[in-house]
């Protein structure tokens, strides 16, 4: 998705499945922890149901809605982890596994030289 829009301008959009079928509207947005990106969009299914989470990665704005790239049936068969609330890390695998998205590796300790390992004597002393 881009990632120079305003997440607070997302809030209110129309979200529309791979097919073009309606989702719903857009109720909040859930920023990255770490880096502060818009990762999760939570949409309001219909008048009484409840809001399916649905990653904006691989989702597009397309004239004024979201585009997600994924079947109705599978965004509304989303875990269920109500809405104001932190999503835990536990929660966002889940979801990443729900849609068959990769989860980013952790990452990696800079490969530095953190000096010798004890009970190591250097050849040339």
């Amino acid at each position: 998705m881009q990632t120079d829009i305003d997440p607070r301008n997302l809030i209110g959009r129309k979200a529309f499945d791979r097919n073009g079928t309606k989702i719903g509207t857009i109720d909040e947005v859930y920023l990255d922890d770490a880096t502060g990106v818009p990762e999760w969009a939570a949409i309001r299914t219909g008048l009484f149901s409840r809001d399916a989470f649905v990653p904006l990665e691989p989702s597009e704005l397309l004239e004024g809605a979201l585009r997600v790239p994924f079947e109705r049936s599978l965004i509304k068969d989303a875990p269920d982890f109500g809405v104001g609330r932190h999503l835990s890390p536990d929660q966002e695998l889940q979801l990443y596994h729900h849609y068959g998205l990769d989860v980013a590796p952790a990452p990696a300790f800079p490969d530095r030289d953190f000096g010798r390992l004890a009970g190591t004597e250097d050849a040339e002393a």
